[in-house]
């Protein structure tokens, strides 16, 4: 799974780390999921989402074999 949340975070000039407490997970997962070693779950999906200000859609996108 594709994901924007390097770019949307230097938007918003926050860290991983203050990204995992709005989201209440932790950095580590945060950095996992940027790297695409890890899909979140639909909930943390929508909460990251939520802190840019954007749709799920906007911020994850299925790869080819997702």
């Amino acid at each position: 799974m594709k994901n924007t949340i390097r770019v949307e975070r230097a938007i918003l000039n926050i860290s991983q780390a203050e990204l995992a407490e709005r989201v209440q997970v932790t950095r580590q997962t945060i950095n996992a999921i940027e790297l695409g070693k890890y899909s979140p779950s639909a909930v943390l999906a929508i909460k990251i989402a939520r802190v840019f200000g954007k749709k799920m859609e906007d911020v994850f996108e299925l790869e080819e074999g997702d």
